[in-house]
């Protein structure tokens, strides 16, 4: 049990328990909000007569669904922590999960999968549990929100291949069901470690104790707390919309190969196992580069890190095209691990960015504020790259659009300007 006493009390410092609930809980609710649905959808279109673009618009609706939980769910982390939200969180994603196989119509699947699963994972997800630990970690942000994201690309290394396997062992339904058991057991006592923020224990963000701090040590985190923007002087700034842009932009990569790799590469002439093993192959290096992102987040501009994550993934999704089009499957494979070096550094990039731009006493309320207007440039891009497979019959041009806005997001990122304060934005 955490205790209202600082630092040198104990030889482990608190935050490091809330990094493992943290990655635990982002390889369960991205895993279930993203890397299975792809799985999903060949046997789920075929036996209830969707079309792609029927299936896909689940993710249209979770995207607007997560932008409007995201402002509430900021402001409450800040006001009182993680607890009571995942708590929640846990019990309906389980239930929801296990529900959704009994989907028989499109508006349930929307209703289930759409809305009350996007729920779920938006209280479990990176949204919580990054403010939490920005709060918890100021000097070694980069690297322990590095550590936790792990858990992201965990997903796609265990849950797509695990998903793809039920699936064809014991059918759709059954998966869902037992996917939902599973998010429940793993996710459920996560939410009894959560604490909102170090001094409210009597401890220091990045586990300095009372000593050192009277001698001087922590003063990052102190001024950084002291500078601060509230959410009404944030939104008012020029830096705001730009960091909203960008990542935007950035995030769409992910929401559409995370659908659509598995229906692209079959369309191709790849066995759904070999398709479902390419998410495997970008995961696997996205999961290991974070810690190298992070090691030099700490350490250097994260600006510039960011333009290079962005550009790095629009690059790999280039020659992901090229290769399927032109060349084996090994150069497929390739491309796919390019892919993932540069969704290495997309999750703990945007949170130190935000942390070290807006200050970490209101971030959840900041980021709340930014998921509408972010969420909403990638909320249609998975319906629509799936109108334009129905269409047009291939992928290509979809995903070359999605491959430039990467790159187009890497230069915002860079050009944007740190914020400053304007008089009368509020307290």
């Amino acid at each position: 049990m955490l205790q209202n006493t600082p630092r040198d009390s104990g030889p482990i410092y608190y935050g490091y328990y809330l990094v493992g609930a943290a990655f635990i809980a982002q390889f369960i609710s991205t895993g279930m909000y993203s890397y299975v649905l792809g799985s999903f959808m060949a046997p789920m279109t075929a036996e209830l007569g969707w079309s792609r673009a029927d299936f896909t618009f689940t993710r249209t609706v979770g995207q607007m669904v997560m932008a409007l939980v995201g402002i509430y769910i900021g402001s409450r982390v800040d006001a009182y922590g993680g607890r009571p939200i995942m708590l929640f969180g846990s019990l309906l994603l389980g239930l929801t999960l296990a529900l959704t196989s009994q989907v028989d119509s499109l508006w349930a699947w929307l209703l289930l999968n759409g809305v009350l699963v996007t729920i779920g994972c938006a209280m479990l997800g990176n949204l919580v549990v990054n403010v939490t630990l920005s709060k918890w970690f100021v000097e070694r942000r980069g690297i322990v929100i590095s550590v936790a994201a792990m858990g992201v690309s965990f997903g796609g290394v265990v849950l797509t291949p695990l998903a793809t396997w039920m699936i064809d062992v014991v059918g759709w339904r059954e998966a869902w069901f037992w996917l939902g058991i599973g998010a429940t057991v793993f996710t459920l006592p996560l939410a009894l470690i959560m604490r909102r923020a170090p001094e409210d224990h009597g401890l220091y963000p990045d586990g300095y104790s009372a000593a050192q701090i009277e001698q001087g040590m922590g003063e990052r985190a102190r001024l950084e707390l002291a500078a601060s923007f509230t959410r009404a002087q944030a939104v008012r700034t020029f830096s705001f919309y730009a960091l909203v842009i960008a990542f935007g932009f950035f995030s769409i990569n992910i929401f559409v190969l995370l659908i659509h790799t598995v229906p692209f590469l079959s369309d191709s002439g790849l066995s759904r196992n070999e398709a479902a093993f390419a998410m495997l192959v970008a995961s696997v290096p996205a999961m290991l580069s974070k810690p190298v992102w992070g090691y030099w987040i700490d350490r250097t501009p994260a600006k510039p890190l960011a333009a290079i994550s962005a550009a790095v993934t629009g690059i790999a999704l280039f020659l992901i095209v090229y290769a399927t089009a032109s060349l084996g499957l090994f150069w497929v494979y390739a491309a796919y691990a390019v892919l993932g070096l540069g969704w290495g550094g997309m999750i703990p990039l945007q949170e130190v960015i935000w942390a070290s731009f807006f200050g970490r006493k209101f971030l959840g309320s900041i980021r709340g504020a930014a998921m509408p207007f972010a969420l909403a440039l990638s909320a249609l891009a998975p319906w629509l790259v799936a109108i334009y497979r129905d269409t047009m019959g291939t992928y290509d041009g979809a995903l070359l659009t999605v491959a430039t806005l990467n790159v187009v997001s890497g230069v915002l990122i860079f050009l944007a300007p740190a914020p400053t304060k304007v008089a009368g934005a509020g307290t």
